[in-house]
């Protein structure tokens, strides 16, 4: 933010002007998504995450911005990226439980909400894990996120995904580097899809394996099976 005024009769804030808009208009519009090519798409998932992991681990306080979603994801006319809305953000001290009413955009929100209303750093996780996979699909990935439960167990033929389906359709197939770097990346987002949000990664986990993709993916990473998941 830039700054602010404050009138009887008209109030602003102003903040840095930020081109290309949300990465949700870039994505629903077929000219712009074209030109995010495979290599801006996989620098965007690595600009979110390193956005959250400095939210995460290098802020003086841990912030949870709890609505990760593409409507809060914004992009310059270079599609670098910047996390925007912290209206339902919390900070919060270490060591104790913190509670909240439903605030996440519907499609992102953590499975244990069902159940519990605590806020924690992989509640955030979640919600990156299914933007990532909208950023390589070019869309919400839908039913395809019933697949993250049971992505470390062996699948039957009839439940294989073909890399093809996890792909924007409207963008010409990735090939060599670029196809596994889109694998590793998928592998990520399916990691902090788990159930139990004790088992998925950290953000800064998600960015060393991002910034490295060409080396084998570490624990808890390499627990998910995409071979089986990529026929």
């Amino acid at each position: 933010m830039y700054g602010l005024c404050s009138h009887p009769k008209h109030s602003f804030l102003v903040y840095e002007f930020v081109e290309s808009g949300s990465l949700k208009m870039v994505l629903n519009n077929d000219e712009h998504a074209k030109e995010l090519d495979w290599k801006k798409r996989l620098n965007v998932v690595k600009g979110l995450a390193n956005a959250l992991s400095y939210m995460h681990h290098d802020h003086s306080q841990l912030i949870v911005h709890r609505d990760i979603s593409s409507n809060n994801f914004l992009l310059y006319l270079d599609y670098e990226a910047r996390v925007s809305d912290f209206g339902t953000a919390k900070i919060l001290s270490p060591d104790s439980s913190h509670w909240t009413s439903l605030a996440d955009t519907y499609g992102y929100i953590a499975p244990e909400l069902a159940y519990t209303t605590r806020v924690d750093a992989k509640y955030d996780v979640y919600s990156f894990g299914v933007l990532t996979i909208k950023v390589v699909m070019g869309k919400h990935p839908g039913n395809l996120l019933l697949y993250s439960s049971s992505a470390s167990t062996s699948m039957s033929d009839d439940q294989q995904i073909l890399f093809k389906d996890v792909t924007d359709q409207r963008l010409s197939p990735p090939i060599n580097q670029a196809a596994k770097d889109i694998v590793s990346t998928m592998k990520v987002a399916f990691a902090c899809l788990k159930d139990d949000p004790q088992f998925r990664p950290t953000v800064q986990q998600v960015v060393q394996v991002l910034s490295r993709q060409s080396l084998p993916l570490p624990s808890p990473f390499s627990t998910i099976k995409l071979g089986e998941l990529f026929g």
